[in-house]
C-alpha cells in the first residue's frame, strides 16, 4: 500500500513557469550550469545549484553556498515570483517531447514506505553526492526537485487525469529543448481522496529516476526525527517530493558506453576475443539495435552488430540485461573494466545524445563505443521487485523533469 498524499505546493507565479523552470541539476556540469543561468535572472538552477551565485573558483561544498540556496529561494517567496497553496493539492504533471505524453500526478510519498520497500529501487548510491543533497534539503527546508516515481497503471488514475485534463491548464510552456510542460491542479475534495485511495490501491510505487535526491530526502526526514521526537507522522518531513507515472506511458532510452583503449589489443585482436562470446556482423552504416540482445560497437571508423551467443545467456533479472551482458562478457575480461563506477577508462552517453556523440568521443577521446538496446519498464520492475540492483547507467529518462515547477517545504 503506497502513501501519496496532497501537499501544499510552492510554485512559480502564473506567467513565471518558463522563466523558472529549470533541468535537474545533476544533469550539468559545474561550467554548464554557469551558462545555463546568463540572462536567466529567475532561474531555479541558481537554487538548485547555488555554486552558480559566486566566483567560478568557489567551493562549491561550502556552507554559505547553501546558505545562498535558502537565502534565493525564499527571496523569490518574498518578492512574490513563487507562491504557496492554502490548501492541500494534487497537480497532473504532463511531458510532451517528440510528438509523445506522459502524465504524472505530483503528490508527497512516505519515507515509510520508502524504508519499508514500498517504493522500490533500481540503483546504488554514492555517499558523497547524498551528502551534497542532504545538506541542500536540510538548509533550504525544502525538497526542491522531484522524484520521478513509477506505478503500474491504476484505471481510477487514468480516469481522473482524463477528466482533468478537459479543464484549462494552469501552465503550459514550451522550453528550449522543445519539450512542452502543462500542468493541472487537482482540488476537488472526492479526486484528493479518491487519487489517495488508488495509490493505496496500486501497492509498490518504483524510483524511476532520483535515487539520490529520494535517498537524500528520506535521510532529512530520519534527522528531523531525531530531533523531534514527539513527531506523529504527520508532519511535512515525513514526505517527499514526487511525480508518479504510469508505466504504460514511459520511454526508456539507451544508456551507452565509451571506453578510451583496447586495453593492449591490436584492432584484429580485439575482435577475436570478442567473438569468442558475441556473433560479430560487420554493417554498412550506423544503426540502433532493433532488439534485445543486439549492442551495435563503433571501432576504428566502423561498425558491428554484436549478438551474444545462446550459450551465455541468462535467465536472470539483472544478469539477463543486456548492459549486464556487455560488462560480464566485453568489458571485464577483454576491455579490463572491473568496476565501471570507478574506472577512469569508461563514460556514459545518455541515448538523447545519439549514435554521432558516441562516434564523435571514439574518433577523438575514447576508442570504441557501444549503443545498447534500451531497457525496458518491465525489467526495471523486475529488478526492483526481486530486491536486486542493476548496474549502473542502466536506464536514461526522457523527457527530464523540471525543477522549481513544484516545490515542497519541510514544515
Amino acid at each position: 500500500m503506497a502513501i501519496v498524499r496532497p501537499f501544499c505546493c510552492v510554485h512559480p507565479a502564473r506567467g513565471l513557469e518558463c522563466q523558472i523552470a529549470a533541468l535537474p541539476y545533476d544533469v550539468y556540469s559545474r561550467e554548464e550550469a554557469r551558462n545555463a543561468v546568463k540572462g536567466r535572472p529567475l532561474s531555479f538552477l541558481h537554487v538548485d545549484r547555488p555554486e552558480t551565485l559566486f566566483e567560478p573558483d568557489q567551493d562549491m561544498y561550502a556552507q554559505e553556498v547553501y546558505e545562498a540556496a535558502k537565502n534565493r529561494l525564499w527571496k523569490m517567496q518574498e518578492e512574490g515570483s513563487l507562491v504557496k497553496e492554502a490548501s492541500p493539492v494534487y497537480y497532473i504533471y504532463e511531458l510532451t517531447m517528440d510528438e509523445r505524453s506522459q502524465t504524472g500526478i505530483v503528490g508527497c510519498a512516505s519515507i515509510d514506505d520508502y524504508e519499508n520497500q514500498v517504493i522500490r529501487r533500481h540503483e546504488d548510491t554514492r555517499a558523497e553526492k547524498e551528502a551534497d543533497r542532504i545538506r541542500h534539503v536540510d538548509t533550504c527546508n525544502a525538497q526542491t526537485g522531484p522524484i520521478f516515481l513509477a506505478y503500474r497503471s491504476h484505471d481510477k488514475i487514468r480516469e481522473i487525469v482524463r477528466e482533468t485534463k478537459k479543464e484549462k491548464a494552469e501552465f503550459r510552456f514550451t522550453a528550449e529543448d522543445g519539450i512542452c510542460h502543462a500542468g493541472w491542479r487537482v482540488t476537488k475534495e472526492e479526486q484528493l481522496l479518491a487519487l489517495q485511495k488508488a495509490f493505496e490501491e496500486v501497492g509498490c510505487v518504483y524510483i524511476a529516476d532520483g535515487h539520490h535526491r529520494a535517498a537524500s530526502a528520506v535521510r532529512v526526514g530520519q534527522m528531523r526525527r531525531e530531533t523531534h521526537p514527539e513527531y506523529d507522522g504527520t508532519e511535512e518531513f515525513n514526505y517527499f517530493l514526487s511525480v508518479l507515472f504510469p508505466d504504460e506511458e514511459l520511454m526508456i532510452m539507451d544508456y551507452n558506453r565509451v571506453v578510451k583503449d583496447l586495453n593492449g589489443l591490436t584492432f584484429e585482436a580485439f575482435l577475436e576475443a570478442v567473438s569468442e562470446k558475441f556473433e560479430i556482423c560487420m554493417l554498412k552504416s550506423a544503426r540502433k539495435p532493433k532488439q534485445k540482445g543486439q549492442i551495435i560497437m563503433y571501432l576504428h571508423g566502423y561498425w558491428f552488430r554484436l549478438k551474444v551467443k545462446k550459450e551465455y545467456i541468462q535467465d536472470d533479472p539483472v544478469e539477463g540485461l543486456d548492459v549486464a551482458y556487455l560488462q560480464r562478457e566485453l568489458l571485464e575480461p577483454v576491455l579490463g573494466i572491473q568496476d565501471p563506477r570507478t574506472d577512469e577508462r569508461i563514460d556514459f552517453v545518455g541515448g538523447i545524445r545519439g549514435l554521432e556523440e558516441l562516434k564523435r568521443r571514439a574518433d577523438s577521446d575514447m576508442e570504441v563505443a557501444f549503443a545498447m538496446y534500451p531497457t525496458s519498464i518491465q525489467e526495471l520492475f523486475a529488478v526492483s521487485d526481486a530486491g536486486r540492483l542493476m548496474p549502473p547507467k542502466s536506464t536514461w529518462f526522457e523527457p527530464k523533469l523540471r525543477s522549481g515547477l513544484f516545490i515542497h517545504e519541510l514544515t
